[in-house]
């Protein structure tokens, strides 16, 4: 599947790419070209970085009970 559609890269490139080190969206853009163009597939690179490595980062992560963070609903509560 395209993940990057202004340079053509798929998701098994994207992988490849994660595969040899590529940790981050800057990494990957500079290995293969994905992301470093219009960005809008930046957050399916997060996705399939967390996917690789395990992790759940803030962009696949669901959101949480409660609605937004407590540091905001304070600030929000103070008005």
């Amino acid at each position: 599947m395209f993940v990057c559609l202004c340079n053509g890269i798929t998701n098994n490139k994207v992988a490849e790419v994660v595969a040899q080190g590529a940790s981050t969206t800057k990494q990957i853009a500079e290995a293969c070209g994905a992301g470093a163009d219009c960005g809008r597939c930046r957050r399916t690179l997060r996705a399939i970085i967390s996917s690789m490595n395990g992790s759940v980062d803030s962009a696949t992560r669901p959101p949480r009970a409660g609605g937004a963070p407590s540091a905001l609903r304070r600030s929000c509560d103070r008005r």
